[in-house]
C-alpha cells in the first residue's frame, strides 16, 4: 500500500504565482479543484472563498512583464482535493 502524506488545509486565498503572497507551495503538492457556481473550473490563477471571487486570465493578453492579465469574476467559489 502506499502511504500518502496528510493534506494541508486549504486557505482561504490562494495564488498559483509563486511571488504572491498568498501563494502556499505545500498545498500544489496535492491535486486541488476550485468550483465557481456550481462548475469546475481549469483556468482559475487565484481565488478568495470568503470574499467570493477567483481571477483568471483574459484571453492571450499579457502585460508588459510577460504576465497574463487576469480579470475578477464574483461568484460562489469551493475549493476542494481530487
Amino acid at each position: 500500500m502506499t502511504e500518502t502524506s496528510p493534506r494541508p488545509a486549504l486557505p482561504d486565498h490562494l495564488a498559483i504565482d509563486p511571488r504572491s503572497p498568498h501563494h502556499v507551495a505545500a498545498v500544489f503538492d496535492h491535486d486541488i479543484g476550485i468550483r465557481f457556481n456550481e462548475k469546475e473550473r481549469m483556468d482559475v490563477e487565484e481565488y478568495c472563498i470568503s470574499e467570493g471571487w477567483i481571477k483568471v486570465a483574459a484571453g492571450k493578453t499579457v502585460d508588459r512583464r510577460g504576465r497574463p492579465l487576469l480579470i475578477k469574476l464574483k461568484g460562489k467559489v469551493e475549493a476542494f482535493y481530487r
